[in-house]
């Protein structure tokens, strides 16, 4: 467990927690939704670590035990954020799994940085290729209506959106897939979220446009998702990531929510471990 402190400017070091299983494994970097953190990845950690893999999760900046700037929260400042992740651990063949927003961070950053120090990415419930319903852009699952009441929800009563919405990122046609246990954990990660951040980064994420960055993910790719996701519809989303990706592997989960990783814990890491042994 450690700080990483990521530079942008003058005045503007910030802060980003880190957690490191350290190890010789090759690393797999593990990059969280929105408006979790780093430990959301709790049911992936172990399985990962225990097959040998060094894994590093950390807290998006304004969320979870990270610095809470006021400015930064735009994808091209978080991948950079997860360059400086990278390059202070001195992280190099390292497999990027990026859920939901994370996903983007993914995206942009091989556009931004490269893929010298990437071995394969993974796309998990990822944002990606572009969320928003636009005129360019007709596949987007998420109109404009729906955006401004999500907006307009956290900014009204932060804590019942938060319960609201950790209940629907884990449901399947209003039934929960999850235990009780396990929405009240990724609620109260949400809570540790910056107000400030949290809308900056659900602006961020509903209106980032990555149809230009997929074509830079040249590394082996996989794309995992579950097919009753209510949150980031697999159709607008996973489906487009993976014809856009020539190569690209794609496991569709059946009946799993958004939060996939935690409602089918065992199909998820098999697949993802599946992956990173090729």
């Amino acid at each position: 467990m450690s700080e990483i402190t990521a530079h942008h400017g003058l005045l503007t070091d910030i802060d980003l927690h880190v957690d490191d299983t350290g190890g010789a494994g090759r690393p797999v970097v593990l990059i969280h939704g929105w408006p979790l953190s780093g430990e959301s990845w709790a049911h992936q950690v172990p399985a990962l670590e225990e097959a040998g893999y060094r894994v590093v999760s950390y807290d998006r900046r304004g969320f979870g035990r990270s610095d809470k700037p006021r400015t930064g929260y735009d994808y091209d400042t978080f991948s950079d954020d997860l360059e400086a992740v990278l390059a202070a651990l001195d992280l190099r063949d390292a497999t990027l799994v990026g859920f939901s927003m994370g996903g983007g961070e993914v995206a942009r950053y091989l556009t931004r940085h490269g893929s010298d120090r990437v071995h394969s990415v993974v796309f998990a419930a990822a944002v990606p290729p572009y969320l928003a319903k636009t005129d360019d852009n007709p596949e987007g699952p998420l109109d404009e209506e729906t955006a401004d009441g999500m907006k307009q929800g956290l900014k009204d009563d932060e804590k019942a959106f938060y319960h609201q919405f950790t209940t629907d990122f884990f449901s399947v046609d209003g039934t929960l897939a999850v235990s009780e246990a396990d929405r009240a954990e990724a609620e109260r990660l949400a809570n540790q979220a910056d107000h400030h951040a949290a809308l900056k980064a659900m602006e961020a994420f509903a209106t980032t446009d990555f149809r230009d960055d997929l074509p830079n993910v040249t590394v082996p790719t996989l794309v995992i998702h579950g097919d009753s996701d209510a949150t980031v519809p697999f159709e607008g989303s996973g489906a487009r990531t993976h014809a856009a990706i020539p190569g690209s592997e794609l496991h569709v989960v059946a009946g799993a929510p958004h939060g996939v990783n935690v409602s089918h814990v065992e199909e998820f890491n098999r697949v993802l471990l599946d992956f990173l042994q090729r």
